[in-house]
């Protein structure tokens, strides 16, 4: 299990990652993974703040004849995403991530592993407890709440960090230098309405949809997976207008941030339309595996029988919902035409939910545009407007906009040039990194991202190739060394 993790190189970093696997840290949740880096501050006699929200800072000094180099602020984040598989039975406020070594990866047992940001966090205490590492003034900048508010980084105090140069190590493909990242905002709908009784002589459904692969709204949204909440409400249009069907309640993904994996919905269809739901079910499986089954191989379509719900939703709000849901854009909105490749602007439909007469349906807007995401909300807006729902929009944070005369952009080059032979890429990244955030509160500093190979995240298929982590350590601690001068 997690253990096995103890035997990997680079010691140091492995020994702190695999203490990060036993402290549950879920965003908002994340008080004992503050408490552990506090700890391992204190125990070096190293400066240690932490600040209101519980973000934190450690102060290293400059190895002796180093003083004289820019500060650097290596930053990350302690929280992780809680994602598990329906099958999975666990806790992420109690219970240990479950990290087992297979093929060159590390992975977690049916949940989230927490790569995304733990490896950073564990590369950061590593340069923090290294005692024979050459490098200028550090400063370690550990936040809070990343994954579902940037609470951490928006809350920080101008003026408490010293340095001048920031070194994010949230990325997740090794060989690769991001300097820019896309802004965002979160759009909040909500339906409200009454109850309708059960009409006579008709027989319940849980309908779901199980087994796609999720992942990351903004790494992962290019890449044509299916999303849970799109294909429900697909299918509950055509059954509404075909076969009588009528929808009691829906509970569809369940974070923000993550492509939507599995949606469930309570439904009831006259007796004598059974048959017909079973074939209108297959129909879908069908359409649903050859529009997504090279992308989506483990997807399923299904419905059982269930007990009867006490009420339904009211066909009028009903009607509206579902056509809104379905004229709601959802996936790549427009590539960039500055930087081939780079998803400009997106929308996740994430979670649709109904809970005590009330219909929750949130999304993730992306976009490196600020008036492209302004357009998109102001769709989202006539959509569900029209439809009767309220909309409102907040969480609103910055993107970053690259420098390619970045100091530390050309001595991160050569350094990758003259150790291995090559010129990392250089890219932005179509995900809310802090950068844009904490450089808003010090315009002065020189930012540039990095990280070994994590793929999956946000998703229990999340992993973190070994070799790879191997390649960043070694990276970091050469860059350290070239750091230019004040």
């Amino acid at each position: 299990m997690s253990k096995e993790l103890l035997s990997l190189e680079p010691k140091l970093l492995w020994e702190n990652f695999y203490q990060l696997t036993t402290i549950p840290r879920p965003s908002k949740k994340e008080g004992n993974a503050v408490k552990f880096v506090e700890s391992v501050g204190k125990s070096l006699n190293l400066e240690t703040i932490t600040d209101k929200v519980g973000n934190v800072i450690i102060r290293k000094p400059a190895t002796p004849g180093y003083e004289n180099r820019k500060g650097i602020i290596l930053q990350s984040h302690l929280d992780m995403v809680p994602q598990k598989n329906s099958d999975k039975q666990h806790d992420f406020e109690k219970d240990p991530i479950q990290a087992f070594v297979e093929d060159g990866w590390v992975k977690a047992r049916g949940t989230t592993l927490g790569a995304d940001n733990g490896i950073g966090v564990a590369a950061t205490l590593a340069v923090l407890q290294s005692t024979d590492l050459i490098h200028g003034p550090i400063e370690a900048l550990f936040t809070i709440d990343e994954e579902t508010g940037m609470t951490g980084a928006n809350n920080l105090q101008p003026g408490i960090l010293k340095g001048d140069i920031l070194i994010n190590m949230d990325s997740e493909d090794e060989g690769e230098l991001y300097v820019g990242c896309a802004g965002g905002t979160n759009a909040n709908v909500r339906f409200t309405y009454k109850d309708e009784p059960v009409p006579a002589n008709y027989v319940a459904y849980r309908i779901s949809v199980t087994g796609l692969k999720g992942g990351h709204s903004g790494l992962d949204i290019n890449l044509g997976r299916a999303n849970a909440n799109k294909l429900m409400f697909r299918f509950l249009k055509y059954a509404v207008a075909n076969i009588g069907l009528r929808l009691a309640s829906i509970d569809g993904g369940s974070l923000r941030n993550a492509i939507p994996r599995e949606a469930f919905a309570v439904v009831v269809v006259p007796e004598k339309a059974t048959d017909e739901l079973k074939e209108t079910i297959e129909d879908f499986f069908k359409i649903y595996k050859h529009e997504y089954g090279k992308v989506e191989p483990d997807l399923k379509f299904s419905a059982e029988k269930t007990s009867m719900p006490l009420h339904l939703m009211d066909e009028m709000t009903q009607d509206d919902l579902i056509n809104a849901i379905q004229a709601c854009p959802n996936g790549v909105v427009r590539m960039s035409t500055d930087m081939e490749g780079l998803v400009e602007t997106s929308l996740n439909l994430a979670i649709v939910k109904s809970e005590n007469h009330e219909v929750k349906a949130l999304a993730l807007l992306r976009s490196s545009v600020d008036t492209a995401k302004e357009d998109v909300e102001s769709t989202l807006e006539s959509i569900f407007r029209l439809a009767g729902a309220e909309i409102w929009f907040d969480g609103q944070y910055p993107g970053w906009k690259p420098n390619m005369d970045s100091a530390i952009l050309k001595a991160m080059q050569k350094v990758y040039n003259d150790k291995w032979g090559k010129v990392p890429e250089i890219k932005a990244i179509h995900a809310g990194l802090e950068c844009g955030i904490l450089g808003s509160a010090y315009p002065n500093w020189d930012m540039i991202s990095f990280g070994p190979t994590i793929r999956y995240p946000h998703s229990p298929d999340e992993k973190v190739n070994i070799e790879t982590v191997s390649l960043f350590w070694q990276f970091l601690v050469e860059t350290l060394k070239s750091v230019p001068n004040k």
